[in-house]
């Protein structure tokens, strides 16, 4: 607890804490004098004396006002520091862009061309994307033989990110890849947006079969509500080995970039293609780099002043002190 108090506070007078320099001298000079005023006596036996005596309630206190004043001065002079708790706000002012990620979650999305899969090596990277975009609203669908809205579109990034790490293969459970569907779904997302700068973020392996809506009529809808679709072909057409029910398979990969490309060139975006993970990497870099969101972050600092309690405490140790030493540890003539 002590800990978080110190790295939340800042001081309106720091210079005010050199003035603390003065305690360790003002030790050193207490415990100096102090062995040099001790009287000693020399006896040839301390058999007659009783132990238990010796040490009286006012000898072993004799140092504890030297100790409250001492901390006194601690409290005091950090108080005059003027300790303040620090609270950030950030604002964010300007006009950013609004983006949809969809992703394909068909089966072949697990292919191990990408590692450890393709829709894992998808949904890692994205997020680096997400962290990158903080002034964008971001929203996210998902689709196979079926398309669903994941999050719809929304400043607030961990709700982004954490539907991301929740993205599987199977979600929809219906197989197949239905990019039309998928695509439509999107631009339903942002068609009514008030943005100027709509952008879908199209991620699968092009291979498209099922689904209601063809990827005709979808490139159709996101040209009329002036959307860029970006599409990211991901894998290749090489051939793995898959063990299958402990048996070793050997299996070409599928991979369809006519389709994608496209899209893209319909709707005024682009088309990557990515066959391995830093590959995939440099196509969200390149994006960043294309849609760039005209952002500024202002950040408002307000304080806290927490100087009043040390300060009282510092007078409470102060009159304990006193008391001590004019009332317990009071000297008779």
């Amino acid at each position: 607890m002590l800990t978080k108090w110190i790295s939340d506070i800042e001081f309106a007078y720091p210079l005010a804490l050199v003035a603390l320099l003065i305690i360790p001298i003002i030790i050193w000079d207490y415990v100096r004098t102090n062995n040099r005023v001790q009287a000693s006596m020399m006896i040839t036996t301390t058999q007659f004396l009783n132990k238990s005596n010796m040490k009286s309630l006012r000898t072993s206190l004799r140092h504890l006002p030297f100790g409250l004043r001492c901390l006194a001065l601690l409290l005091i002079m950090i108080a005059l520091a003027r300790p303040q708790k620090k609270y950030s706000a950030q604002k964010l002012e300007g006009e950013g862009i609004d983006i949809v990620l969809c992703f394909d979650i068909s089966g072949s999305m697990t292919a191990r061309d990408l590692l450890p899969n393709r829709l894992e090596a998808a949904k890692e990277v994205a997020v680096n994307f997400v962290n990158n975009r903080p002034g964008d609203r971001i929203g996210i669908t998902i689709f196979s033989n079926q398309s669903f809205t994941l999050c719809p579109l929304t400043l607030d990034h961990n709700t982004v990110l954490n539907q991301i790490q929740n993205i599987q293969s199977g979600y929809l459970q219906d197989e197949g890849t239905a990019i039309g569907s998928g695509l439509a779904t999107s631009v339903d997302r942002l068609r009514a947006a008030a943005s100027k700068s709509k952008v879908v973020v199209l991620l699968t392996d092009g291979v498209d079969f099922g689904g209601v809506i063809p990827p005709d009529i979808a490139k159709e809808m996101a040209k009329l509500y002036k959307i860029k679709v970006y599409t990211i072909g991901v894998g290749s057409e090489n051939t793995v080995e898959e063990v299958v029910n402990g048996v070793t398979e050997k299996n070409k990969l599928e991979y369809n970039e006519g389709l994608l490309k496209e899209l893209a060139d319909f709707t005024g975006g682009q088309y990557f293609h990515a066959n391995d993970k830093a590959a995939l990497k440099k196509v969200y870099e390149g994006i960043n780099l294309m849609e760039k969101s005209r952002v500024e972050v202002v950040t408002f600092n307000k304080f806290t002043d927490n100087y009043r309690g040390i300060l009282i405490a510092g007078l409470i140790v102060l009159v304990i002190e006193l008391v001590v030493r004019y009332a317990i540890l009071r000297k008779f003539p």
